[in-house]
């Protein structure tokens, strides 16, 4: 598989600026891979297709306000610093990407806030737009924590070209999000209430929960035509026992086991032993996957709509069968599916 057999047409208009009114109320395609058909519900028929002991294993992390806009020093130039990961706590260590980063070399200070009483300073360049700041501030850890949280905005993607609202700090979160320190959401998780929650543990369905911590390399443009070279960047994730033991009770009752987006599938994917069975684990992954691949624990995902040649579409391309998801986005195209993060769910059975 190369490159270029993920490409597509994506009219602008699909990519969704804003979320469905009602969360489980977006769209829902269902892909039947034992029969090749697909069919067109909402997101709340889900219930539908779910059984007593079947299992979803949802993300849990929580995605934090990673998008500060500070002043250089003297300048005074107006500069975006995306948070990505906390390097050192008692430092205050972070990387960050900024933009534009051409003005911004080791040694500057960056100014927060109207009263500046945030400060950083570069100290290193990582890549192109990447940096490593320290971060000045006269308080506890606690306090400055909270500092970053009153002067941060909810990190939406790029392609949302409207400036942040106050609904998108409660919808640009899974209502299950617990676990800080994503930088963006994980979108599948979006579209379930608390109501179709409810609905789904009254009958019987299982949850297990798995934390990745989302950074931008799930995003990160693949530039090679030849998958095999591509590299991701390294993600955090966490694996219970207790979910752990969930999922493989799911797989020896040969239960439905459904992945709820493209970062459960990769958390569990991260840890599986030789028997197929899922392991706890805490650590970091950089698992890329991309056809021809063999799922060892999930026989059933949830998804939104993916944009062209994304890993994201990728590993969806590597369950569902390249072909079919191919049709399965033509028709989406078709019926005006809204993609991407604030955008309509798929359902692989």
């Amino acid at each position: 598989m190369k490159l270029s057999n993920f490409n597509f047409d994506l009219p602008d208009e699909l990519l969704a600026e804003h979320p469905a009114e009602h969360r489980d109320e977006s769209r829902l395609m269902v892909l039947d891979r034992a029969n090749q058909t697909i069919e067109h519900k909402l997101f709340k028929d889900i219930i539908d297709y779910f059984d007593e002991g079947d299992v979803m294993i949802m993300n849990n992390t929580k995605v934090f306000p990673a998008r500060l806009y500070g002043n250089k020093e003297k300048t005074g130039a107006r500069i975006e610093v995306f948070l990505l990961r906390e390097l050192n706590q008692d430092q205050r260590l972070w990387d960050v990407l900024v933009d534009p980063a051409r003005k911004i070399r080791i040694g500057n200070k960056l100014y927060f806030g109207e009263d500046e009483t945030l400060v950083a300073e570069v100290i290193d360049n990582t890549t192109s737009r990447g940096r490593t700041l320290r971060f000045l501030y006269d308080g506890s850890y606690n306090d400055f924590r909270r500092k970053l949280t009153e002067l941060g905005q909810t990190p939406l993607p790029k392609y949302i070209k409207r400036d942040v609202e106050p609904e998108d700090e409660e919808r640009y979160q899974t209502i299950y999000a617990k676990n800080e320190g994503a930088v963006a959401a994980p979108t599948a998780g979006l579209h379930f209430s608390k109501h179709l929650l409810k609905r789904l543990e009254i009958k019987g369905v299982e949850m297990a929960e798995v934390t990745l911590h989302v950074g931008l390399g799930t995003f990160n443009p693949v530039e090679v035509e030849d998958l095999s070279k591509h590299k991701m960047d390294s993600e955090e994730i966490i694996i219970s026992q207790r979910s752990a033991d969930v999922v493989n009770r799911g797989i020896e009752n040969k239960k439905r086991v459904c992945a709820v987006g493209t970062t459960s599938m990769r958390t569990i994917e991260s840890s599986v032993s030789s028997n197929g069975r899922l392991n706890p684990y805490e650590g970091w992954t950089n698992k890329f996957i991309f056809p021809p691949y063999d799922f060892s624990i999930a026989n059933c995902m949830i998804t939104n709509f993916h944009t062209p040649k994304s890993t994201l579409l990728m590993m969806i391309s590597a369950f569902a069968g390249h072909d079919f998801v191919k049709r399965a986005y033509d028709e989406a195209v078709k019926e005006k599916y809204r993609f991407y993060s604030y955008g309509d769910a798929m359902l692989i059975i």
